[in-house]
């Protein structure tokens, strides 16, 4: 339980950072940039193995690297969209909701079972995104940035199937290492076009935050990682229990530190949220 328990605190606090950056004018590409670099050092050092680059290539999970590399460096900036522009609980609960993505991979690749329950659950998450999207005062600012949920639901579900399915039973450092390295990389690139184009500078602030943001960051996925594979738990008992836990966490915080308005269709949505959850979950 401490490993989930870490993995909980380590994900609220990403969407508490996102939210900082917001308050105190930090470059989101650019810290997320540092964010990268840091947990792929973190990586590092927490990896007990030799590195040997040709070994890694050969890897079966090479290649998944790479492509949860570009999709985790594009993810992170939408959820970092989210929070800003439609609230902390909404990004909370658009990433968490997308426990689902799982689902429907485990039924078409998988075989497994299409219970009635379990596709109510699925059909109750979409609502439940739209309705923590409302906002109560300013509707058009929801209308224009109601896609942001939408994406970060779909693109979170895809990477946390991936990294499940493809993250090796030992060396998980070197593994998530590997993929924050290439973000990294793609991220380097994107801020040095991004300069040329706007001829915007790099902001000495944006290191301390990609820091922290890196540290949480790396957290996040690797004591989510271990808790998966401790023995006799499963997987659905961590993911239900996790993704619960930051929501409510994540939600508290919003109404706490950051006075977030919560309309009754948002504690609706948030809900609903939870009992989608354990409709798929307990399917």
């Amino acid at each position: 339980m401490i490993y989930l328990l870490l993995s909980v605190l380590s994900s609220t606090a990403i969407f508490v950072l996102f939210k900082l950056f917001s308050k105190y004018k930090i470059d989101t590409l650019q810290a997320i940039v540092v964010n990268y670099a840091t947990a792929f050092g973190f990586g590092l050092i927490f990896n007990d193995a030799k590195i040997n680059v040709s070994e890694i290539i050969q890897t079966h999970w090479f290649i998944a690297a790479i492509g949860l590399g570009f999709l985790f460096i594009a993810i992170f900036n939408v959820m970092a969209l989210t929070a800003q522009k439609n609230g902390l609980s909404v990004a909370s609960v658009a990433s968490k909701m997308s426990l689902i993505i799982p689902v429907i991979f485990g039924i078409y690749v998988n075989n497994e079972s299409t219970e009635a329950q379990k596709l109510i659950g699925i059909a109750l998450a979409l609502v439940a995104v739209y309705l923590t999207s409302i906002k109560q005062k300013d509707n058009s600012v929801v209308t224009k940035s109601i896609y942001l949920p939408i994406i970060l639901f779909i693109g979170s579900g895809i990477i946390d199937t991936s990294v499940n399915h493809f993250a090796p039973k030992g060396n998980i450092p070197l593994f998530l290492s590997s993929i924050f390295g290439i973000a990294a990389i793609i991220g380097f690139f994107l801020f040095a076009y991004k300069s040329i184009a706007t001829k915007k500078s790099f902001q000495l602030k944006s290191i301390p935050f990609g820091i922290l943001l890196g540290i949480v960051n790396y957290g996040s996925m690797y004591f989510l990682l271990l808790a998966l594979r401790v023995e006799n738990t499963e997987s659905s008992t961590i993911f239900t229990i996790n993704n619960i836990a930051i929501l409510a966490l994540s939600t508290l915080v919003g109404l706490v530190l950051f006075k977030e308005n919560i309309s009754k269709k948002n504690w609706i949505g948030i809900t609903l949220a939870f009992i989608a959850i354990l409709l798929v979950t307990l399917a």
